[in-house]
Parts: structure tokens; sequence; C-alpha cells
């Protein structure tokens, strides 16, 4: 079902258009914007939302729970924030092949999210560092299983000229969640200054209710091109890893680790944040609101710009965004005004990059093949943040906070320049598609 609101025309009817009228006025006829969206991509949307309220009031807290109450070092910290990046990297590819070859992304994705959710009942007793490796694992092992199934199923169920207005508000959806999660924890913390466990304790009950939704009301939305059933009555053919791996995908892949090499946690944004300008602890989520904020603002409008003027130029020049934030969080600038700056930078990054990458990864792989070749832009990802997050904590341990930031600011602005380079087949077409 799609949210669409278009007339066709009877037969014989004097006023229905003749085949040149149908070139002429196919962009008139055409829906736009939100009304192209089915209402699979809403419903998948709200399952995300209350998962990232689950999962963002946790990741909202950690840092300070981190670093704070528990007392480990930043090398600790980049540690468990590298585990929580890129542990995903590990199923992301497998759980991306299990849903092309078995063509069942729901069930895959269901398995996923029912993980991260039993991973929520780790967070009630976990005290050390050896119990939160273990729970942060289990969770991001889940997120790794759900995510390319699932944008698997936006893509089946989306029209491919609305590829990135779906990925759009899909994360817009994701990121109100993403805002409530942050809020949920403040409130809780003003009310309760240790709450942490009743924090852990609402973010298991919002998982349940998310992974409940996903299995009673999501479609099993199968591959939607027009050869679909012919291709289930011929033998299975040989999977074709060439398309995931050779090609315009060798360099979306490159492209992508690339960047993220350079893409340290959130989290060490808002500590440098949060030390420069001397905040009280029970503040710190409301740093994550503000960035989701943004995200939720910049997501569907980003969404609708990677379609009209290409995926990868949208997804390249994102990066100028982060940039801008590492540069503004290392300014020795205490002011109010910085901080939304540099929050409103890193929310832009993401709205910029984070659908947009999948819609490009979709679009540069066959049917057969998606969940695979999404899985592998956001393995690429997750492996290469994860190295960001733990080289950084030592950094930081080196060189201290500010020199830090300064350091990883120019090594991007040269990675932005090169991956525009590797990508200029595909930033000489709006379309984004090399030739």
């Amino acid at each position: 079902m799609y949210i669409s609101f278009n007339n066709t025309p009877a037969q014989g009817d004097p006023d229905e258009p003749t085949p040149g009228d149908e070139a002429e006025h196919a962009a008139e006829r055409r829906p736009r914007g939100i009304r192209t969206v089915s209402s699979t991509v809403i419903t998948l949307g709200i399952v995300s939302m209350l998962t990232d309220i689950s999962s963002e009031s946790v990741s909202a807290i950690l840092p300070l729970y981190i670093t704070g109450v528990l007392g480990l070092s930043t090398i600790a910290f980049g540690v468990l924030d590298g585990l929580y990046q890129g542990v995903s990297a590990f199923v992301r590819i497998a759980a991306g092949y299990a849903s092309d070859r078995s063509d069942q992304p729901k069930w895959i994705a269901f398995i996923g999210y029912g993980l991260s959710a039993i991973a929520r009942v780790g967070l009630l007793f976990a005290t050390g560092f050896g119990a939160l490796t273990a729970v942060i694992t289990a969770d991001r092992i889940g997120k790794g299983i759900r995510t390319a199934p699932r944008d698997s199923l936006i893509t089946a169920a989306s029209r491919p000229e609305a590829l990135g207005t779906s990925f759009g508000v899909h994360r817009t959806l994701d990121n109100i969640g993403a805002a409530i999660g942050p809020l949920l924890a403040f409130f809780i913390l003003l009310l309760i200054p240790d709450g942490y466990e009743t924090i852990f304790a609402a973010s298991l009950a919002f998982a349940v209710i998310g992974v409940a939704i996903l299995g009673f009301f999501v479609p099993n939305t199968r591959r939607a091109d027009a050869a679909a059933e012919a291709r289930a009555r011929q033998p299975r053919k040989k999977f074709d890893w060439g398309v995931v791996l050779r090609g315009p995908m060798r360099r979306v892949l490159a492209g992508a680790g690339i960047l993220g090499l350079l893409t340290i946690g959130d989290g060490f944004v808002y500590l440098v944040l949060q030390s420069r300008s001397d905040f009280a602890a029970q503040w710190f989520p409301l740093l994550y609101v503000g960035t989701n904020v943004v995200f939720l603002a910049c997501a569907i409008p980003m969404g609708r710009l990677a379609d009209r003027v290409g995926r990868a130029r949208v997804f390249v020049f994102g990066h100028v965004g982060l940039l801008a934030a590492y540069v503004v969080a290392a300014l020795p600038v205490a002011d109010i005004a910085a901080t939304l700056l540099c929050l409103a930078f890193l929310g832009a990054f993401y709205a910029a990059t984070d659908g947009v990458l999948a819609a490009l990864a979709a679009q540069m792989t066959t049917p057969e093949t998606r969940g695979t070749g999404i899985a592998a832009a956001q393995t690429v990802v997750a492996v290469s943040r994860l190295i960001a997050a733990s080289g950084f904590g030592v950094l930081w341990f080196t060189l201290g906070r500010e020199q830090s930031m300064y350091v990883v600011a120019g090594l991007l602005l040269v990675a932005v320049v090169v991956v525009a380079v590797l990508f200029r087949p595909f930033l000489s077409s709006t379309r984004g598609v090399a030739a």
C-alpha cells in the first residue's frame, strides 16, 4: 500500500492524455514527497522509533556512566564505544545474505530486534567492564542482524525514484525516538539523580513493544520486481558476489570505509563539550537530544535532495558537517551558541549520510543482492568506526582532548577530498550512478 492520491482516467475519456502528453506530464502526475511512501515504511519507522527510544536512552548516559559512575578511563570508554559503534559489523553481511537467500527479510530483522531486547535485561545487572562488554556486544549484534533486512524491506516497499525519500521518512521516525530517548533519560535523572537502573528498565519496556509491533504488523515484503515470480520458479542461481564486491560498489565501500575511519563516536564529542562548559551531569543527555532533533528536521529534506542531485554527492558533502562539528568542539569557546552549532552540524551530518548510504548501496546492487550490498556498506562503516573510536580513546589519553580533535579534523578534511575524487563517476550524474 502506498500513501498516494493519483486519479486514473477512464478508458475512452476524451481528456485522457495521448502518449506524447504522457511523457510531457509524467512529472506532474507522479506523487511527490511523503505521499510516495509505503505504509510498510511508516510501520517500520514506528518500530525503529520505539527501538531508538530504548537504545538512545541508554547511550545518552553511557559516557558519564562509564567514566563517572564506574570510574573507567577514556581508553576503556573508547573500547566500549568502539564496540557500540562497530561490533555489529561481524554479522551484518551474514544477515543481509541470509535475508537475500531466504527471501524472509522480516523474520531475519525480527531475530535482530529480539536479541537487542534481550540484551536490555543484562543492563539491569551489568556493573563492570566485562559485563558491560558482553551486554553491548549482544545488543549491537542484534542491531547488525536487523539493519540490512529492515532496509531491504524499505527498498522492496518503495518506488525506485523515491527511495531516498523513503529512507528519509524512515530515518525521521527513527530519530523521533532518538530524540525522545535522551529526553526520557534526562527527566529520569532529574527526578532520580542516580536512577540509571530505572533508565535501563524503561529501555527494556520500549524494546519489547517495538519487537511486538514488528512481529504482528509489518508484512514480510519480498523483492517487488516484475520478474520475481519467474525467478522463483527457476533453479536458484549462484549468488553473484561480484555485484557487491566489484564495479561501482567497490568505490562505495572504499569511500565509506575511508570516511568511517575519521568518524569518532558522538560520546567523545559530547565529553569534550561537557568538559569545556562544565555543565551538570544530568544535562548531558540533552546533547543527544539536540543532535537528534536536527537529524529529525533534516532527514526527509536530505533524502529528497539525494534523490534529486545524487546520493553519492550528498553523502560526501555531508561529511563537511562532521568536519565543522569537530572544529567547533575543539575551539576554546565555552558558549552555549558554540555548543548548539556543534550539535546542528552533527545532526546535519547524520541526516546526509545515514539513510543516504543505504539508498546508494541499494541503487548499486541487484534485487537479489540488495540486502547483502546494504549490509556490506554498513559493515565497512561499522568496522571503520570501531577502529576510529578505539583509536581516538588512545589519542585523547596521549595528546589531550582539543589536540586530538584538531588532528582528526585535519585528517577528515583530506579524506573528504580523496573520497570526492574516488566518487567522481557518481558525482557527475544526478542519480549518483557511474556511467
